[in-house]
């Protein structure tokens, strides 16, 4: 057998088992691979332009598919005489042959159970993307089916990846979209986001204009963030751009929209699509597969009464299943005059609970407490999410109560995760918010369950999952805990952890850390809780340049430190307004406070961190006052103290390794200062800390400028710039540009070109904007005193 014939005939099998076809890097791998057995991955990656890794992760995805589909273990050296002997074992048997569907999408009907009479949809939504559509909304009632139609046009016509928005179905609690834009860039273009919205979506934009890749945009449950007349609501405007560029006519992206009401912004294109519910024969079609008597004459009535929703088809079917061992006449026959034709999606629901209630309180109760999670940054659950809400019955019932609630419909699960449709979670809530006692528990245990998913935060998601317990102490407004949830150390840093909210800043989600913070900053009584609170918003402020707003919240800190005997804190919101002070160019006030910072550490020992931080920013003060021999003796105790101190963290030896080096170059000690520039650049890069990295490759570049080494001081000038722009570090990016200002300018001196003229203003120009931007007037006179020098 040919590789040709071989591969179409794994094909076929995974079709017929799977529903899927086999993509093109997996028929690239099992081509090769039949060809030559012994073939490497990286042989196969070097002819096709692939990565090793690449390949190597599809590799062990598709041995686990065949495994499956064979029904033995497969891997990539037995893969061959697997098939093999797979065929010659059924060569007696008639294995059905599936026709090769390339560039036909159709699958086996039996495959989705759940899926039934929306070709005609499918197709109506593929031809208005053809035609030009870029936006198309999906409306129709709840359940109707929006969402599952959605999905199955993005699984059928095979796009690369698809972007997702799941809308919270309470308006409190909807997602800024400044944050769902820094994620998608962050997290499916592994692209780092800037501090500016506006910058953002433009990244966005030039992503979905490239070719390469076949990507989907799906956004649910739309109507939450509108108004009663079809508009985004006030405070959620922004949402309205970010439409406005997934429509733009040269995005190669396709956005379909559910939502049960209609959008009227008369500034975005979108294609309207009445979704209506299903006909007879597809519900007929639907209930002869789940075993049950689709010849009946009510079924068409039953049909007509629910208006053909798909979700009622759902829960009708477990509900006959369950409660009437599948007689639907029976159920009819007791329940039709309850179900009035017009009742509407809710009126199901709420009678199906009232069912549940009566035949089976604990599979009710946990239905209810369900109700609880938000299912929206985290969309689903883990088995032990819904486990911790059964902590009244015993343990030998509880995966039999969650078996129950799937088999009527009520939950919906996939691969281990759990989660309710949207319109079960409505009533469910509503049903749990009436008996306060259960709403406070039910919410407790809920937040305890995130705290412990998370040991230590490593990446976004896991920032995201433990933040969900914030949202919970929120909701029974125990604002305390919420702020506790932030304020919490994991992992190893600083022998206490990392608290959750310095995690925000270091991974990017800025937007996160000021929405949360904000929410609770004004119900917090706890002097200790509010102090570390401010200091992290203030933080955050700093980063990207929100130099007033940082100060401010240092200042607010401080009148809640009050008389509080805090020498930690105090010294900590010291510091941080020296460093304020030191970006707004306020030399004289920087001073002030980081020589109060060594006053009080002088007083006390375990505060020699401080101590070594302070020395640094005072030596680099002293260094571009002139104070040569002052800055000198700074430098080298700075130096001598961190290396001494236990107490010096990551993040502080980074910055206080660029702060030195720039001190050394103001001294003239350029070997020095090229040793520490190496040392904070490797230091920075095996900690993932891109900040300090690109302050440092700064430095580097005015090093060079010294040397007059000019090529490669525009290069790193110009690397530092552009992961300065990334992540909107403002306050950093202004001054880069300054530094590569005086680079041309050197460079001027010397070549006296007119192009290096136009560079150094247009570089001066930029950072006077930034400055300007940021409201530091001794910033923007640094810069004006270098302009002028170079119309001079």
């Amino acid at each position: 057998m040919g590789a040709e014939e071989a591969l179409e005939f794994v094909n076929n099998l995974v079709f017929l088992k799977t529903g899927e076809h086999l993509d093109k890097t997996q028929r690239i791998i099992l081509r090769h691979l039949w060809e030559d057995e012994k073939r490497t991955y990286q042989d196969i990656a070097n002819s096709r332009g692939y990565t090793e890794a690449h390949l190597k992760a599809v590799g062990a995805e598709l041995w686990h598919l065949l495994s499956k589909v064979l029904e033995e273990k497969v891997s990539k050296s037995t893969f061959q005489g697997v098939v093999q002997g797979f065929i010659t074992t059924e060569q007696s048997q008639k294995i059905p042959q599936i026709p090769n569907s390339a560039g036909n999408d159709a699958k086996p009907q039996d495959l989705d159970s759940n899926f039934v009479g929306r070709d005609r949809q499918i197709a109506d939504l593929h031809t208005l993307i053809s035609r030009g559509a870029k936006v198309i909304l999906i409306q129709g009632e709840g359940g109707v089916g929006k969402t599952t139609l959605a999905r199955k046009y993005f699984k059928t016509r095979k796009f690369n990846f698809i972007l997702e928005l799941w809308m919270a179905t309470e308006i409190q609690n909807i997602t800024p979209v400044e944050s769902v834009v820094e994620e998608w860039l962050r997290r499916d273009f592994n692209e780092e986001p800037g501090g500016d919205f506006g910058i953002n979506l433009e990244r966005l934009r030039r992503k979905l204009r490239e070719q390469t890749v076949k990507i989907g945009v799906f956004i649910d449950n739309l109507e939450t963030a509108l108004d009663k007349n079809g508009k985004f609501l006030e405070y959620r405007r922004p949402y309205v751009e970010l439409l406005r560029v997934l429509a733009d006519p040269d995005v190669h992206s396709v956005t379909l929209v559910t939502s049960r009401e209609r959008l009227r912004e008369s500034s975005v294109e979108v294609h309207l699509y009445p979704l209506e519910g299903l006909d007879d024969q597809a519900w007929r079609q639907f209930f002869s597969r789940h075993h049950i008597n689709c010849d009946s004459i009510i079924l068409s009535e039953m049909c007509r009464a629910y208006g053909g929703n798909a979700k009622a088809m759902q829960i009708l079917r477990g509900a006959i299943l369950t409660d009437f061992s599948g007689d639907i006449d029976a159920y009819w026959q007791e329940n039709c005059t309850d179900l009035l034709i017009e009742r509407e999606l809710k009126d199901l629901v709420a009678s199906q609970f009232t069912r549940l209630q009566e035949n089976d309180l604990e599979a009710y109760r946990l239905l209810c407490r369900l109700g609880c999670y938000r299912y929206q940054d985290i969309p689903s659950l883990p088995i032990e999410g819904v486990l911790c809400l059964l902590w009244d019955v015993p343990e030998q019932k509880r995966r039999g109560i969650i078996k129950a609630l799937q088999d009527l419909s009520l939950i919906e699960a996939k691969k281990g995760q759990y989660w309710l449709h949207p319109v079960i979670r409505d009533e469910a809530i509503s049903r749990l918010r009436l008996v306060s006692e259960e709403w406070e528990l039910v919410n407790r245990k809920a937040a305890e369950f995130w705290t412990q998913r998370v040991a230590a935060i490593k990446n976004i998601i896991d920032a995201l999952t433990a933040l969900e317990a914030y949202y919970h102490y929120v909701e029974i407004s125990d604002f305390e805990q919420a702020g506790d949830v932030i304020l919490q150390g994991r992992g190893e840093q600083w022998s206490i952890g990392l608290p959750l909210g310095c995690s925000f800043y270091q991974l990017g989600l800025l937007q996160k850390s000021f929405s949360v913070i904000k929410r609770i900053i004004d119900d917090i009584k706890s002097p200790e809780r509010l102090i570390k609170l401010y200091n992290i918003l203030g933080y955050t402020y700093r980063i990207i340049g929100c130099i007033r707003e940082a100060i401010e919240c240092y200042e607010k800190s401080g009148k809640v430190l009050g008389k509080l005997d805090v020498k930690q804190t105090q010294i900590s919101i010291l510091f941080n307004t020296g460093l304020c002070k030191l970006e707004l160019w306020e030399i004289e006030a920087a001073e002030d406070c980081f020589n109060s910072v060594c006053s009080l550490a002088e007083q006390n020992s375990n505060l020699d961190d401080y101590m070594a931080y302070a020395q640094c920013c005072l030596a680099l003060i002293k260094s571009c006052s002139g104070s040569r021999e002052d800055a000198f003796h700074l430098a080298e105790d700075a130096f001598s103290a961190m290396s001494l101190s236990t107490k010096v963290t990551l993040w502080g030896i980074g910055h206080s390794l660029v702060t030195l080096c720039l001190t050394y170059k103001n001294l003239g000690n350029l070997k020095k200062s090229f040793d520490l520039c190496q040392q904070a650049i490797s230091h920075a890069e095996e900690n993932n800390f891109t900040q300090i990295k690109a302050k440092a490759i700064s430095c580097l570049a005015e090093l060079f400028r010294e040397q007059e080494e000019f090529t490669r001081a525009i290069f790193h000038h110009s690397e530092a710039i552009e992961i300065l722009d990334k992540i909107g570090a403002k306050s950093d990016l202004a001054e880069a540009y300054y530094q590569l200002a005086l680079t041309h300018k050197k460079m001027g001196e010397i070549d006296q070109s007119r192009e290096t003229f136009v560079q150094a203003m247009s570089a001066t120009g930029y950072a006077y904007a930034l400055f300007n931007e940021m409201q530091a007037p001794r910033q923007v006179e640094k810069v004006q005193t270098a302009m002028e020098c170079f119309e001079k």
